[in-house]
């Protein structure tokens, strides 16, 4: 699994962010993983969509939303590892690895949807 370990909050995630318009979904995972680790991926398939009302994002300049999210498996295709003004650490991880890290419990959530690999995306 490709994880990123984030400057601004000491948590480890997977590379995402949000959609820009004019952007297929598709196209914003690709531009997405591009930016934050330097890879070129293709999309492969939807694992989730993450739509809890409890979870709720405050930004510092006094916004407040709803979270949002989807994740997709993708495969990579190319592309040369980098970190980005996001990250101080780009890396492939194994299950086990991944187990141990500092993770926010909605991203705990994505993965573990992810790894169990039902043939069916998590809907929520």
């Amino acid at each position: 699994m490709l994880m990123i370990h984030k400057t601004d909050n000491d948590r480890w995630a997977l590379p995402g962010g949000g959609h820009e318009p004019g952007e297929s979904i598709g196209d914003t995972v690709v531009r997405e993983v591009k930016e934050e680790t330097g890879y070129d991926v293709e999309v492969e398939t939807i694992t989730g969509t993450y739509t809890n009302p409890h979870h709720v994002m405050a930004y510092d300049d006094g916004e407040v939303r709803q979270q949002f999210s989807i994740a997709f498996r993708a495969r990579l295709v190319g592309g040369d590892k980098r970190t980005s003004s996001e990250s101080d650490v780009v890396e492939w991880l194994t299950r086990a690895q991944i187990e141990a890290l500092n993770l926010h419990p909605s991203m705990r959530l994505r993965l573990d949807h992810a790894l169990q690999d039902t043939g069916r995306p998590f809907i929520g």
